[in-house]
């Protein structure tokens, strides 16, 4: 009895699969079906195009006048040509297996096969020792923690900040970029050194992935930065920014702009002061609401024949660079320091309180190099720019030629006062560089000068 009931079970299950299979086979006729039949009504409807072509053609072929019968032909041309049963395919949509749907991986499954992974480099590491900060250029140097032969190049990232030790997560400045450098140091030159700080930080890459950045250094990039005094110029010099021009008509366009100004009380000056972490200046911008009336910002703070303006920020301190240049018709033009006190009748270099190289390129050429009404003439070539060192705490002040580093003169004084940037221009314009460090070059020849050159006191008693 219980044999049967099991020989049973198992033809009930057989029955039950079977059954299974049969449903199975029934959906993939029916989903078959639809294909075909659809297939067999887009025929049915190429046929019956077809054949009503045929008739049409076959009745052109009795059309007697050309121009009637061409029309025909051209009809029928373009029907043949749209005619549906040309697109269709006569083969039934109709098979036993799925081969024409199978695809072939054995390419990439060989590609596969070849696949080699490379490890994430690790971070490199910045040497501050082996940077060099020179010449308002930056050399940054690293190493990799442990060597890997597989490191293609690296990418190192900067940007200026005013704020010393690490880097903040969130900085006024973004990040700016340098790919592809090959070895593992790299030097960015002809910097504007407008920031007090650097900061630095660089990843390797392999051909795979790029790596961690290496911990981020800062180095300090700081120099003299400062901007014309457009509000104390001359009324006949237009002033912007680093640039002024000599202007007959009086400057009356910028009049609106400067009572603006003056409205506002806005008046700031810079001083250098020495840093009191590092011993070195420290470019810091303050009000001078309380300096005496004789020197507050007005367009008549120079006046007459004294065609000055002066920079914005005092030097107190330290050692500084920058540089001017001359426009190629400008007939006359005096570059050098004073005193803030410098009255507003004097012309730079007239007084005891001012220092100056000046350019004559009117009636006749002279060079020369004037303070308290003394004048030295100087038996050098013009340069194109002129650059000017001021040592003020070593009482000197130096003029080169900026390409060639050539000494010009040098006055070797004692600065009882702070001194502002000077500049003198007549017919013509002048255009200054800062955020300039001392060049390495005029560093050399300050050490080996040692007071050979013509100083204040050697100069001719000539009154201009």
């Amino acid at each position: 009895m219980d044999s049967q009931k099991e020989a049973l079970q198992r033809i009930i299950s057989t029955l039950a699969n079977k059954n299974d299979e049969i449903q199975n086979f029934i959906d993939t006729l029916s989903q078959t079906l639809k294909g075909v039949q659809s297939q067999l009504s887009q025929c049915n409807n190429a046929l019956e195009n077809s054949e009503e072509l045929l008739e049409f053609a076959t009745r052109s072929l009795d059309i007697k006048e050309p121009e009637e019968f061409s029309k025909a032909a051209r009809q029928i041309k373009d029907r043949v040509t749209m005619a549906s049963a040309f697109r269709l395919s006569l083969k039934p949509k109709v098979s036993d297996n799925m081969t024409h749907l199978m695809v072939d991986f054995s390419q990439e499954r060989q590609m596969l096969q070849t696949l080699k992974f490379l490890p994430v480099p690790k971070a490199p590491e910045i040497d501050p020792v082996e940077c060099l900060v020179a010449d308002n250029s930056v050399t940054v140097a690293w190493r990799m923690p442990e060597e890997d032969n597989k490191i293609d190049h690296f990418i190192l990232e900067h940007r200026k900040t005013n704020f010393d030790g690490l880097p903040r997560v969130k900085d006024e400045r973004c990040w700016e970029i340098i790919d592809n450098i090959k070895g593992t140091e790299y030097t960015l030159s002809g910097l504007k050194f407008d920031s007090k700080y650097m900061n630095f930080r660089v990843r390797a890459c392999n051909k795979a992935v790029a790596g961690e950045y290496s911990d981020p250094v800062t180095l300090e990039t700081k120099a003299l930065n400062f901007s014309l005094d457009n509000s104390s110029s001359h009324l006949n010099l237009r002033v912007e920014d680093t640039c002024v021009e000599w202007d007959p008509t009086g400057g009356k366009g910028q009049e609106n702009k400067m009572k603006g100004k003056e409205n506002k009380g806005s008046v700031h000056v810079t001083s250098l002061k020495k840093h009191t972490r590092s011993g070195t200046p420290s470019p810091k911008r303050t009000s001078i609401g309380s300096r005496p009336p004789a020197v507050r910002g007005s367009r008549d703070r120079f006046t007459g024949e004294s065609y000055t303006v002066l920079g914005d920020t005092a030097i107190e301190s330290g050692q500084h660079y920058w540089e001017v240049k001359a426009q190629k018709d400008c007939k006359s033009y005096s570059v050098g320091v004073a005193y803030k006190t410098l009255g507003k009748f004097d012309q730079l270099g007239k007084t005891n309180t001012s220092w100056c190289i000046h350019v004559n390129n009117w009636l006749q050429n002279t060079f020369a190099a004037k303070h308290n009404n003394k004048v030295k003439a100087l038996d050098v070539t013009v340069p194109e720019r002129i650059g000017v060192f001021c040592d003020f705490d070593g009482g000197q002040l130096s003029f080169y030629d900026a390409s060639s580093k050539q000494l010009l003169y040098s006055f070797k004084t004692k600065f009882t006062q702070p001194v502002l940037p000077g500049f003198m221009v007549w017919c013509g314009g002048l255009s200054l560089n800062t955020g300039m460090q001392v060049p390495s070059a005029v560093r050399t020849l300050q050490k080996s000068e040692n007071g050979m050159t013509g100083s204040a006191s050697s100069l001719n008693n000539v009154t201009q």
